[in-house]
């Protein structure tokens, strides 16, 4: 079953709300910026993590220094799980904020 625009646009804000919460409550020094469905992690060093919606396709896209992914909703699971590698998007995201700053920090239920 497609996602309906409105679910899609909640689950998405729902996500984004929890991301940056995680990145507040770390020890990170981020600046985080959530505009027009993309939320940008911006790190100390100058690196990036930028999160966005993708309203066509109904999938959100991570852009990281390793790459980017797609994420498609699994209502089974209630996660976003990457296209190309199955990989849970809280996986991705401890592991490419791992690798952008040698931090790790979890993304539970992500």
């Amino acid at each position: 079953m497609s996602l309906t625009e409105a679910r899609f646009h909640g689950l998405i804000d729902d996500l984004q709300q929890a991301v940056e919460d995680i990145f507040e409550d770390s020890d990170l020094d981020v600046d985080l910026e959530n505009s027009a469905g993309v939320l940008s992690v911006r790190f100390e060093s100058g690196s990036q993590i930028i999160l966005s919606r993708q309203e066509s396709l109904r999938q959100l896209w991570l852009a990281a220094r390793s790459g980017g992914f797609h994420f498609d909703y699994d209502e089974a699971t209630g996660r976003w799980v990457c296209d190309a590698s199955d990989e849970p998007l809280g996986e991705l995201l401890a592991r490419v904020t791992l690798e952008q700053v040698g931090e790790e920090l979890e993304f539970p239920g992500l």
